[in-house]
């Protein structure tokens, strides 16, 4: 059986240009980076008249080792939709070089249903990663040097929240003392990385709607505090300007294609249990204005990807989605009943109806709290049998949902084309589309009705640090902003283990700080690490290049 890679290998790609003349795209807004991937100039959005099309998401069951394969299924379902005739654009996350070279390996789909080069966009693609890194550690240098020259704006070096970062797993940099070595070499404090997909300036690229709109992110980023407790901005450090332009081309989506030769925006990558977890605002409304569908992810699962797609990103960028699919496999969910992962391929109706609950608390969730029509779709794999698939269909027919299943992996586009008429289907649903909560409640109200509505939780215990946390930042001007709840990938609770859909439980809130550039409050619950490590064997060990410069291993 081949390889990701090798099947991403094994197929011809079109020219970019040619996938650009398919996708409505003059060649005047196209800046090429090389045959297969150009950047499109942000001028195409005001000079485009098209009507949006319909926007879909696909989220999935909370994440287990089984894997539930997202990605996979939104660009199979792209290819789907083609195959059946419609104009389709997809728009997914880059990859971050972290999990590429950790544990979980590339982001750009898998098997049949994949997004090419792959290589080149698991790797360093158009350069979006290294300006983020750049411009935020541009911020770090000048905050230390306004401090080691004088300090006029009198900034306490013990309150800097502001890290350095790197697109890396590496857990020697999570606490680091720097400015050893004499005077002349700074001044000693405490500091930090954070992995640079969890920067707040990835955040701010993908929310911002234009260079103005970034720049104006920019400045508002609090970097720290004075001696009197008022915030620092990068704006006072007279930062904005120069990250702007360390930033302007990032803010440009980038055109690629999948396997089979359907245009695909790649475009930011914030991770989802620790920021909003979704491509750019910049790349969803350029898909909705050349396709008539676009169909874009969030990450993990529904209540932290598809939760901050609906109450953060489209609530700031005007956006209602006609559609969700969830993804699932009978795997994972026998891995949510209880399961190891070594015991997967024998039927067991036993674990697979104890772990259902998770599937149907997401669906429950997208279809009674956002009011969205959704549809499952089950990816399949060879050992599910019969009966395990007809437990899930009938499990979610009570709750009036359809199931299909969904053979993307072994046959792309074509094994898309039944979700593909589904998802076609519940576009034409009209819906009430809701937030989890409004923005005028306090704080505390807006994190309770996140674990209440979404997680299924009976409340909130907040830590004295995060009361105190919370008053300062209501005190600030900061009540009314929407919540982004940094939470373990693995569980609707912030306990990893407790699987499928645990009840009686509270959240535990340890912190909650302010991402005013951003423009959301991030409450951290949890062990959340902001800078991952490498495992004990890391994918790349596993990744070489030969003599040709062809490139093995990557997934």
């Amino acid at each position: 059986m081949m390889t990701d890679i090798e099947i991403a290998q094994s197929v011809k790609m079109k020219p970019i240009t040619e996938i650009a003349d398919a996708a409505g795209v003059d060649s005047k807004y196209l800046e090429q980076y090389g045959n297969y991937k150009a950047k499109i100039d942000l001028s195409i959005l005001d000079e485009n008249n098209n009507p949006e099309g319909k926007l879909v998401l696909v989220t999935a069951i909370t994440p287990t080792p089984a894997g539930e394969g997202k990605t996979t299924t939104t660009i199979g379902l792209a290819d789907g939709l083609k195959r059946i005739g419609k104009n389709i654009m997809v728009a997914l996350r880059e990859p971050s070089l972290g999990p590429v070279f950790g544990v979980k390996g590339g982001a750009a789909g898998g098997g049949y249903a994949q997004v090419v080069p792959m290589e080149d966009i698991n790797l360093h693609f158009t350069g979006d990663f290294h300006a983020i890194g750049a411009a935020n550690n541009l911020l770090a240098a000048m905050l230390d040097n306004h401090i080691y020259q004088g300090n006029s704006l009198n900034i306490d070096p013990r309150r800097i929240t502001w890290k350095r970062c790197v697109d890396m797993n590496d857990r020697q940099l999570r606490f680091v003392t720097d400015g050893l070595g004499g005077r002349v070499n700074g001044v000693p404090r405490e500091d930090g990385y954070d992995i640079t997909v969890a920067s707040e300036i990835m955040a701010v690229l993908c929310l911002a709607t234009s260079i103005t709109d970034l720049k104006e992110r920019l400045s508002r980023i609090i970097v720290g505090y004075t001696y009197d407790e008022k915030p620092v901005t990068a704006g006072q450090l007279n930062a904005a300007g120069a990250m702007t332009a360390l930033l302007k081309d990032a803010l440009k989506p980038n055109l690629v294609q999948t396997l089979e030769g359907t245009p695909a925006l790649v475009h930011g990558g914030p991770f989802a249990n620790i920021a909003h977890g979704c491509n750019s605002v910049m790349a969803t409304k350029l898909a909705m204005k050349l396709g008539d569908y676009a169909i874009t992810e969030a990450g993990f699962g529904a209540d932290l990807g598809a939760e901050k797609f609906l109450d953060i990103k489209c609530r700031y960028a005007g956006l209602t989605p006609s559609a969700v699919v969830v993804v699932a496999t009978i795997r994972a969910l026998k891995m949510h009943g209880g399961v190891p992962k070594t015991e997967l391929s024998g039927e067991n109706l036993e674990a697979l109806e104890k772990g259902i609950p998770n599937l149907l608390r997401h669906v429950s969730n997208i279809k009674n709290v956002y009011k969205l029509p959704s549809v499952v779709a089950v990816n399949r794999f060879p050992t599910d049998t019969d009966a395990e698939v007809e437990l899930i269909i009938e499990k979610c027919k009570a709750l009036g949902v359809n199931v299909v299943l969904s053979n993307v992996w072994a046959e792309g586009g074509k094994g898309g084309e039944e979700l593909a008429k589904e998802v076609v289907a519940l576009c034409e649903q009209p819906n009430d589309f809701t937030f989890s909560y409004e923005l005028d409640g306090s704080i505390e109200d807006k994190i309770e009705a996140v674990v209440k509505k979404v997680y299924g939780g009976d409340g909130i215990s907040v830590l004295p640090a995060a009361k105190k946390q919370i008053a300062a930042l209501e005190a600030m001007g900061y009540a009314n902003l929407p919540v982004c709840m940094a939470k373990t990938q693995y569980s609707f609770s912030d306990d990893p283990t407790k699987l499928g859909a645990p009840e009686n439980f509270t959240v535990t809130i340890k912190n909650v700080k302010i991402s005013a550039g951003a423009g959301f409050i991030v409450v951290l619950t949890g062990d959340i690490m902001t800078m991952p490590g490498l495992p004990k064997v890391p994918a790349a060990e596993k990744i070489d290049v030969d003599e040709n410069g062809k490139i093995s291993g990557l997934f």
